[in-house]
């Protein structure tokens, strides 16, 4: 299963969303988010969000589509999408992907880059990614990955997230390296290219963000 999230960042930053409309996957609205949804024709199954985002005439049009709405207390410890994101790891699934959550303001998309080490912490295996129309957005722990060449998105940075990565090496990368160490605020590992139709890397300790993006 994967469950597809839409908040409610600036619509001219979101991607086609009926490229995710596998028959497997379901979606989530949350806060603004959910109108997006209902006016493309995608009712989410469930909503989450204080709705301070929208009028009582658009709140009254979601309360019309949507079944389940959890609607909450503005003055609350979580934002609305940390709820959709916590409700969506109980539900055990593959993956879950994030839209809606760049541009504006910039405090929400620093909180939303963070989120994504929820399922870290959580020992949750979902991967979770975050996508807007120019960037994929994942966070990956020490290991070897394989990494495949992706037209729409050729750029590929890797920002480390903790105060220090080690032993990075990329491989079949335009720029390679070789049992790195990169601090926090490291720009060496930025807009780097595959030449081969796949690529790997890896490394020993730290927690790394990697970015596909295109300009």
């Amino acid at each position: 299963m994967i469950i597809n999230i839409l908040a409610g960042g600036p619509e001219e930053l979101l991607p086609d969303l009926t490229d995710y409309t596998e028959e497997n996957a379901i979606w989530i609205g949350v806060d603004r988010g959910v109108f997006h949804l209902l006016k493309r024709d995608i009712k989410p199954k469930i909503a989450f969000g204080d709705f301070d985002s929208v009028s009582p005439e658009e709140l009254v049009f979601i309360e019309r589509q949507v079944s389940e709405l959890k609607r909450y207390n503005p003055e609350k410890n979580e934002t609305d999408m940390e709820l959709a994101l916590n409700w969506a790891l109980t539900q055990k699934p593959t993956s879950i992907r994030l839209f809606g959550a760049t541009g504006g303001r910039l405090d929400h998309l620093l909180a939303n880059v963070h989120l994504l080490l929820n399922p870290l912490k959580e020992k949750n295996s979902a991967n979770v990614y975050l996508i807007d129309r120019h960037n994929i957005v994942f966070l990956k722990e020490p290991g070897s990955y394989t990494i495949e060449k992706i037209k729409a998105q050729k750029y590929i940075s890797f920002v480390p997230l903790t105060l220090e990565v080690s032993g990075i090496t990329l491989e079949g990368f335009k720029f390679p390296l070789e049992n790195r160490h990169i601090s926090l605020g490291s720009t060496l590992c930025i807009s780097n290219e595959l030449i081969n139709d796949y690529g790997t890397f890896s490394f020993s300790e730290g927690i790394l963000i990697v970015i596909r993006s295109h300009d």
